[in-house]
Order: structure tokens, then C-alpha cells, then sequence
């Protein structure tokens, strides 16, 4: 282990846990957040750092939608997305709405919540669709990110079977699932 990484754990600036590493110091977060916000701001964000930005809200979030499947796939599975129009599709609480706007517009990066927008009414690649919940956020962490069951997300994926049939597989394979997945086309002889 880094020694640097032991002397911030020792002074409570993080902490290691099953996901990863927690910044757990909530003025050494905030001070990262925004020059992060303030480095962004001048730049592109990039799609590896569309799912960090997220951790330095300080509010509930799990991955939905697309990003269930990017995420339970361990980035083996995308779909609907490209290097200019990439939307990172997040579960909120919906009385935090506003706090999520404010603070991706911090980043200069746009949200819309519930719908995914056109591409041309969109500034910058990269940008958040949120869908507010009013109940409890359900999360799971995988490879350090909250994503919504995997239960959930095989029953999001199954709504639009046909785009998500290699995430199926992936995911019936990766996780011992009984899922009757398979993309690759079976030609019989007559």
C-alpha cells in the first residue's frame, strides 16, 4: 500500500472500504469538488471522469438505465452512446433535484431529468440524465460505483430485450444468472 494513502487514512481524510477508497473528510471533498468544477469548466469532461463527478455530490445515486448494464458489465456493454453525445443515466432522490442541477451546472455539464435529450440540444459530450425517486434508492457497488440491483437492472434490460441481449449474456455468464441470452444468430437447415 501506497504510504500516502496510509498517512490520509490515519488523519481522517479517507477511508478504505469494500468498494474502494472514501474521501471521508467532508471539507477535503468539497475542496477537490470544486477545483475539479473549476478544471472542468475549461475543459472537456472526459467519459472515465463522467462517473467520478458524481461521488463528489454528497447526495444518494445509484446508475440506471444504460449505465446499469455499463456498470454490472464492468464497462463490457454499451449502447446508444458516442465520444459526443455520452449520457450517464443516474437514480436520485427526487427532493434532491435542484442540489443535482446546481451541481452538475458547477461542472458546466447540462441534465434533464426523465428523458434523454437530442444530441444537438445538448452542450458538451457529456451530460446527466437524472430520474428522481421519492422512495429509498436501492444500491449496489460495483468496482467502486452504486448501480441499482442487478435484479433491477435485468428487468430494465429485458423491457427492450433485443438492445440489451449481449449485456444478458454477459451478465448470465459473469454472475451464474438463468438468463436465456444469446445475440449470436442460429440458422436451422429446412
Amino acid at each position: 500500500m501506497y504510504d500516502w494513502v496510509e498517512r490520509l487514512e490515519s488523519s481522517n481524510v479517507i477511508t478504505r472500504t469494500d468498494s474502494g477508497v472514501q474521501i471521508v473528510d467532508h471539507e477535503v471533498r468539497q475542496q477537490y469538488a470544486e477545483m475539479m468544477a473549476a478544471l472542468y469548466s475549461r475543459d472537456t469532461i472526459s467519459q472515465e471522469d463522467a462517473y467520478v463527478i458524481p461521488h463528489f455530490a454528497g447526495m444518494e445515486f445509484a446508475y440506471t438505465e444504460i449505465d446499469a448494464a455499463y456498470v454490472w458489465t464492468q464497462g463490457g456493454y454499451q449502447i446508444a452512446r458516442s465520444h459526443d453525445d455520452y449520457p450517464v443515466f443516474i437514480e436520485i432522490h427526487d427532493r434532491d433535484i435542484e442540489r443535482w442541477i446546481a451541481f452538475f451546472q458547477r461542472f458546466g455539464v447540462d441534465t434533464t431529468i426523465d428523458e434523454r435529450p437530442d444530441a444537438s440540444d445538448i452542450n458538451g459530450n457529456i451530460h446527466y440524465v437524472l430520474f428522481p425517486k421519492s422512495n429509498a434508492i436501492d444500491a449496489e457497488w460495483v468496482d467502486g460505483n452504486p448501480v441499482i440491483p442487478l435484479d433491477d437492472a435485468v428487468d430494465q434490460m429485458m423491457e427492450n430485450r433485443p438492445a440489451y441481449e449481449p449485456a444478458l449474456e454477459i451478465i448470465a455468464d459473469e454472475y451464474d444468472r438463468d438468463i436465456d441470452a444469446s445475440h449470436h444468430s442460429t440458422v436451422g437447415a429446412n
